[in-house]
């Protein structure tokens, strides 16, 4: 019999997950799209690794185990798994054609909000996936500046431009890899010291688990203006989630260019640029280009006209944030309580990440893959974040703290023995970057 979201006896069966598995290690590098929904960041021998639906806050896999999802596809998943507004549009649309000849009228539907709701968005264009968007930017940002170097700040998708400057930077020619720099967050004084007269953009996401020093966002904005750099928001993950006119709006700083894409279309695939006319007017110039086949395509633009109005009409930010924050100090205090002093739940309401750092006396990974085993048993889908979506109900978390409060203990009787390791029943999960500094993505 499958397991349900409760404290089941025993770990699920995932005969069916391996199996499929088995096939596509054949055929799939690495086996997976993304390397956050692969086997090396779920407790290998333990976790699902396939799949099968979804509906609100609950996912079952091909074995027919159910859990709540805390991950919801790594963030798409901003108002729950088949979210009826959202589907029957799609589906509406999609009985009158996909993609067109000609313009659709849904494009300029889905501008006009984002023109309405993000203050930066005097002028957008559409693409797919995050790491298009912020590369269009960055393109951009040269061509308006005619500037070559980008100082970039966070995580910015797989394109040449950024990867080159992590560890997985094998096939990024050096001269590519040489015009980007990389800073830290919160500290201006790597700002100032990156900034020359060659500098075209900084991009940075605006806010990932640490606040902004105050002040720091709209330091970060004068220094580049007078250097003649452009800023840019990369806005992949606070975009709809922090507030529904991003980042740039909560903070009250608005930037030169913005990148969204995860939360704006309830799972369906769209990257927005967005920026002022000034800067976006220079894709009008003959000599600079980005377009692209399915820019257009008319189920993701409809899914985010109806994602984004349902946004603004139930406040789901807010309702979002006090979820996500009661998971965040609902596990802090467990952790108090328990004297576990070498784990912590960090990050502002919208988005929050649980860390592991114990020095030399366990192994961080191991100890994430422990927790992550005990919630796996208990029908909680777990990679270490917070994702939560609108149709996570105060239900879903009070179990979800339950289950934390239940395997949190496992994870310090394994510290006191010495042996976060022998605690496992699976190979631990693994870092998708070495030193990135800002968790997986």
């Amino acid at each position: 019999m499958a397991n349900g979201v409760k404290f089941n006896e025993n770990y699920p069966t995932i005969t069916k997950s391996q199996e499929l598995y088995a096939r596509a290690e054949k055929l799939i590098p690495c086996g997976t799209q993304m390397l956050a929904k692969g086997t090396q960041q779920h407790i290998k021998g333990v976790a699902p690794i396939y799949l099968e639906r979804g509906k609100g806050s609950r996912v079952w896999d091909v074995d027919g185990n159910e859990f709540v999802d805390l991950t919801m596809g790594m963030g798409p998943a901003s108002l729950g798994y088949c979210y009826d507004r959202v589907d029957n549009a799609i589906k509406e649309q999609l009985s009158r054609g996909i993609n067109f000849t000609l313009l659709n009228k849904v494009e300029l539907e889905v501008a006009e909000i984002l023109n309405e709701i993000i203050p930066v968005a005097e002028r957008v264009r559409f693409s797919k996936t995050g790491a298009d968007s912020t590369s269009a930017a960055i393109r951009l940002a040269r061509a308006h500046t005619r500037r070559d170097k980008v100082v970039c700040c966070g995580y910015h998708g797989w394109h040449d431009w950024y990867i080159g400057k992590t560890n997985r930077n094998r096939g990024i020619p050096k001269a590519v890899q040489e015009l980007t720099h990389k800073i830290s967050y919160n500290d201006l004084d790597q700002v100032k010291a990156a900034l020359d007269g060659d500098v075209a953009c900084l991009i940075m996401e605006p806010v990932v688990f640490e606040a902004p020093n105050d002040g720091y966002l709209e330091a970060v904005k004068e220094l580049c203006h007078a250097n003649g750099t452009l800023l840019i928001f990369d806005e992949i993950w606070t975009g709809f989630r922090i507030d529904i006119g991003g980042a740039g709006k909560y903070f009250g700083v608005t930037p030169d260019l913005a990148t969204f894409s995860k939360a704006c279309a309830n799972g369906m695939p769209i990257s927005i640029l967005a920026g002022r006319a000034e800067v976006m007017n220079t894709l009008e110039d003959e000599d600079v280009f980005f377009f692209t086949t399915f820019g257009g395509e008319t189920l993701s633009l409809t899914a985010t006209r109806e994602t984004l109005l349902e946004m603004k009409e139930k406040d789901v930010q807010a309702v979002v944030s006090k979820k996500c924050g009661r998971l965040r100090d609902g596990y802090n205090k467990i952790a108090r309580d328990l004297d576990m002093n070498y784990t912590k739940c960090q990050g502002l309401d919208y988005r929050t990440m649980v860390s592991y750092d114990a020095g030399d006396a366990a192994n961080p990974l191991e100890m994430k893959s422990l927790v992550q085993q005990e919630l796996i048993k208990r029908g909680v889908l777990w990679t270490g974040f917070h994702h939560v979506s609108f149709s996570h109900t105060d239900a879903d978390v009070d179990y979800v703290l339950e289950a934390y409060a239940d395997a949190l203990p496992v994870l310090k009787a394994a510290m006191d023995a010495g042996d976060v390791g022998g605690a496992l029943r699976g190979e631990a999960v693994h870092a998708v970057f070495r030193n990135l500094g800002i968790g997986q993505h």
